[in-house]
């Protein structure tokens, strides 16, 4: 098992600053355009992936997940598994909150045991969920006593965030935010302060010169909400920010083409998904005439199977996404630990899915709400509407149901939806992450399936995961993963569809960046054009 963080990461981490010191004189504000930003202050509120890339610069985590998704020390130099359920962190010296108290290993403690406390509508519990207990050996050390083996717990605490435990204690779930926003509990030990947040329009952040790291070249930075693409690409285009995320990819050639901008793209470990309600009576699954049916047509698996093949994900990729997506066959990406280059490839054909649906009973089709985020990743939008259309043409009159993710997210979780389209992301580079999370029967006991809430149960994948979560040797633990994932693809509770493609487009003579696979954009990533 690889132990990430000794010496030789530290070195190559200090090397990495050196290269990256800004040349004096470089203060200046950098304007990003973002399609959507945080949904509080609080970086334990949600684990929604913009909300942490916004917080990313306020807050710093125990571990770094570097471009390529490659462990990296962050408050954390050195971490290793000292027996079966311990591991120990060797914390940072000599950082600094916003505040100038010292960063110790009662931040660390605070930090893990609030979490449950305050989280929100998408839980970030599913980070901390194997830790049992937190001990203080001394100021920079802590002992982590997890649930049982948990080979992947550094991997978990890329998304654990380190607030100031003298600034968010007492805070509760119905007072947290109000004291974040304002900027009270906001003190954190990253490269930015926060300066202030107008929600749905604008986060601006400081550069902090007390930052352990290496000095940010840029003085302030602002986050700039613009939620349509084209607004964002005008203000691009008009001068009034210096780069924008997620650039729209019908405007990518055009962009391209004007001499004063960059566009720089990249595969990004996101993958569209579609969910299947197969609890015995779905909330939004009828008989086209709108009456009642008998038994829910999706806990069959010829029907899962006939809206697998009914999608063409060709030209999802090709025509719905304009070329920023690839076909997928699993819940992860091939570059994620755990992909099986067993699983089939599916095969769009809409005779042969209609001619399924016919053996299972349902040769008229049936009536389905198909619900999907319409302002969180590049083609979200027409990719839920040209599925909608591609299951009509075999019979299922699937309504598309656009929504923000603001108010998807939040219906999704409570199981409102029987049929959900959204992007999921394998941030922590392991498919376990992923699969425990969607897939494992909901188990609060076991502390997994948290986003599993359309009742998909195997007791065999179950297993599987389970036992992934406690091996420490990686071949083993690589093989159970495998297995997870073609378990998956063959039951169908989730239906996997694209990859998507990220573009990002920038004032040429401003600024350069440095694309990460996981989406993220980052003020650290981004530096004066030469």
């Amino acid at each position: 098992m690889k132990i990430w963080g000794r010496h030789i990461a530290a070195v190559l981490l200090a090397a990495g600053s050196l290269a990256l010191a800004p040349l004096p004189g470089l203060a200046q504000t950098l304007t990003i355009g973002v399609r959507a930003g945080p949904e509080s202050i609080d970086p334990h509120f949600t684990a929604t992936g913009t909300h942490a890339e916004a917080l990313k610069h306020v807050f710093d985590t125990l571990v770094w997940s570097g471009d390529a998704l490659q462990l990296e020390p962050r408050l954390a130099l050195s971490w290793k598994a000292i027996d079966a359920t311990t591991w120990e962190f060797k914390l940072r010296q000599g950082v600094k909150f916003h505040d100038g108290s010292d960063f110790t290993a009662e931040d660390v403690k605070f930090s893990i045991e609030r979490i449950p406390v305050v989280a929100g509508p998408n839980p970030t519990t599913i980070y901390v969920r194997r830790v049992k207990e937190t001990k203080i050996i001394d100021a920079h050390t802590v002992h982590i006593i997890t649930d049982g083996p948990a080979p992947s717990l550094p991997n978990d605490f890329i998304r654990l965030f380190i607030v100031s435990h003298k600034a968010a204690s007492g805070l509760t779930r119905d007072t947290a935010n109000e004291a974040f926003n304002s900027g009270k509990a906001a003190i954190g030990t990253g490269p930015y302060k926060f300066v202030s947040w107008t929600p749905k329009e604008q986060l601006v952040l400081e550069r902090f010169d007390g930052y352990w790291g290496p000095k940010e070249p840029w003085q302030r930075h602002v986050r700039k909400e613009i939620a349509n693409d084209a607004a964002r690409v005008a203000q691009l285009k008009a001068g009034q920010v210096d780069l924008i995320v997620r650039a729209p990819a019908s405007d990518v050639p055009m962009l391209e083409r004007d001499s004063k901008l960059a566009v720089v793209k990249v595969d990004t470990v996101y993958i569209f998904n579609m969910e299947l309600d197969l609890r015995d009576k779905p909330a939004q699954v009828t008989a086209k005439d709108g009456s009642a049916l008998d038994k829910n047509p999706l806990q069959n698996p010829k029907v899962r199977e006939a809206i697998d093949i009914a999608i063409d994900r060709k030209a999802l990729a090709e025509i719905a996404m304009e070329g920023l997506g690839k076909p997928q066959n699993q819940l992860v990406t091939p570059n994620i630990f755990g992909y099986s280059k067993k699983v089939p490839e599916p095969k769009y054909d809409p005779a042969r899915a209609r001619k399924l649906l016919a053996e299972a009973g349902y040769a008229n089709g049936f009536k389905v709400t198909l619900s999907f985020t319409s302002d969180r990743l590049p083609g979200d939008r027409q990719v839920g509407t040209s599925i909608a259309q591609m299951l009509a043409a075999v019979g299922i009159d699937a309504q598309a149901n656009a929504q923000p993710g603001a108010v998807f997210f939040p219906a999704r979780t409570r199981g409102d939806y029987s049929m959900a389209m959204s992007g999921w992301g394998t941030l922590t580079g392991e498919a376990h992450y992923t699969l425990s999370s969607v897939a494992h029967s909901n188990d609060k006991e076991k502390r997994m399936g948290a986003f599993n809430v359309l009742g998909y149960k195997n007791p065999e994948l179950d297993k599987v995961l389970q036992d992934a979560a406690v091996e420490m040797d990686d071949a083993r633990r690589r093989a159970l993963l495998e297995r997870a994932n073609e378990i998956v693809a063959a039951d169908r509770p989730r239906l996997s569809l694209v990859s998507v493609g990220s573009a990002w487009a920038m004032q040429k003579a401003k600024v350069t960046v440095t694309p990460r696979v996981d989406e993220d954009t980052l003020a650290m990533n981004i530096r004066p054009a030469k």
